[in-house]
């Protein structure tokens, strides 16, 4: 007798479990710390953290946690693990006025591409693991996006607004002398960032700090345009946020359908009101008009008329992030200079951070405005944005307790992005 269904049967066996150790991902156990978890403010001591591939598989106790045999174990006893930051308003091709802008007069779109991948690396390795870029010129975030998704490059998570929308005039580090008018313009160049694979679209509605000519909290776009803009957007689930100076502007922009704001050098109360009301999203890039930008802007040669406008909005800036925190704002940590950029003895996204204890936030508040709350923002915290099994495992590893003092960011020693150490200051040969 000849069972001829069983041959086909054993090897189809055989190459399931072929297949299943050939594809097996690889572990790693991180033991003995101070797990923050940012949802629900509890801290749990001694914690052993497994994961599988990318992803956190287990979280739990030294005592209650088994841990497999043929794990790497890093042992991080007496440290503290925070969430990556997720910082939502970075430029990896950011050119200011002066003379870094007179030496990247002649850049190529590859130049461009290759100095974007060189700071994206160096903002992962700062410890931002996640970010929006709202705007880069010839779609370098999305060229990278796809580069480092395949591995080709290290750098952190990107969320792209692929080229910011312009009209005529309107802000952008160059004069704009050609830009995009009127509604039927705009709903053109939305579909165009979609197709292009944008997953944010980004409209300039006022003016800003790098533009030499106009007040800062002039109003560029329409209700119009804005309107054409958001709708053609949110019938493919895409957000928009909107670069704004001016509380009026902002006020159509709401009306309009708008999520998110960027900068809000000049909001008010009112405006925060309305903002709140619409469930829409302050970015605040304080950074960018206190004391360690002004410092880093004279350092890279920024003429005179680009240091006076970022003085002329400080303290206005301050007092519209301490009043969106008074009125509990959704806020959204966001830089707008390099991650990674030395400001005041740390980097950019850090100090955005700290800057928002100083205006009024709580330390717990203030990490999650830099982890939880722009992955809310994002749609992603189902991925990102908190130490959770099934999410990404994105981690910080710190010396000190950010809870007790957010200060504690700078004594970050160790970089894990989806469960590959990207830096180890405490290994015998780190890691980079």
């Amino acid at each position: 007798m000849q069972y001829f269904g069983l041959r086909p049967l054993l090897l189809g066996v055989l190459m399931t479990a072929v297949s299943s150790l050939a594809i097996a991902a690889p572990m790693t156990a991180l033991v003995g710390g101070n797990l923050v978890d940012v949802e629900d403010g509890k801290v749990i001591k001694n914690s052993v953290i497994l994961i599988e591939g990318e992803r956190i598989a287990q979280i739990g106790t030294v005592r209650d946690l088994e841990i497999p045999q043929d794990v790497t174990v890093i042992d991080v006893t007496n440290k503290w693990l925070t969430p990556g930051l997720v910082n939502m308003h970075v430029h990896f091709t950011l050119k200011l006025p002066g003379a870094e802008a007179a030496q990247l007069q002649y850049e190529t779109a590859g130049g461009m591409t290759l100095r974007g991948a060189v700071n994206a690396r160096k903002s992962l390795l700062s410890g931002t693991t996640t970010v929006r870029t709202p705007g880069e010129d010839n779609h370098v975030a999305l060229a990278l996006d796809k580069a480092i998704k395949k591995g080709d490059f290290l750098g952190p998570r990107i969320f792209s607004a692929g080229t910011a929308i312009t009209p005529t005039g309107g802000h952008s580090g160059e004069p704009v002398l050609s830009g995009v008018d009127g509604p039927v313009e705009v709903t053109k160049a939305v579909r165009r960032e979609i197709l292009a694979g944008a997953s944010w679209i980004k409209l300039m509605i006022t003016r800003g700090l790098a533009d030499p000519h106009g007040a800062i909290n002039s109003s560029d776009m329409t209700f119009e345009e804005m309107r054409a803009a958001v709708d053609i957007a949110h019938r493919h689930g895409v957000k928009v946020t909107a670069h704004s100076s001016s509380a009026v502007a902002t006020e159509e922009a709401l009306r309009a359908g708008v999520d998110s704001f960027e900068h809000g050098y000049f909001f008010d109360r009112e405006i925060f009101t309305k903002m709140k009301k619409a469930n829409a999203w302050y970015i605040p890039t304080i950074v960018v008009s206190q004391k360690g930008a002004l410092e880093f802007f004279k350092k890279i040669g920024s003429p005179d008329w680009y240091l006076k406008r970022a003085e002329s909005v400080g303290k206005d800036h301050w007092k519209a992030l301490q009043t969106a925190i008074k009125m509990n704002v959704n806020i959204a940590m966001g830089s707008d200079q390099f991650p990674f950029e030395p400001n005041e003895g740390t980097v950019a996204s850090i100090r955005e951070t700290e800057l928002y204890v100083e205006a009024g936030m709580t330390p717990l508040n203030a990490l999650r405005a830099a982890t939880l709350q722009p992955a809310r923002l994002l749609e992603a915290d189902k991925d990102v944005g908190s130490l959770k099994v099934g999410k990404y495992a994105d981690i910080l590893v710190l010396d000190q307790n950010p809870v007790s003092n957010i200060r504690a960011l700078r004594t970050l020693g160790m970089v894990i992005k989806g469960g590959q150490t990207v830096r180890n200051d405490w290994a015998k040969s780190p890691v980079q």
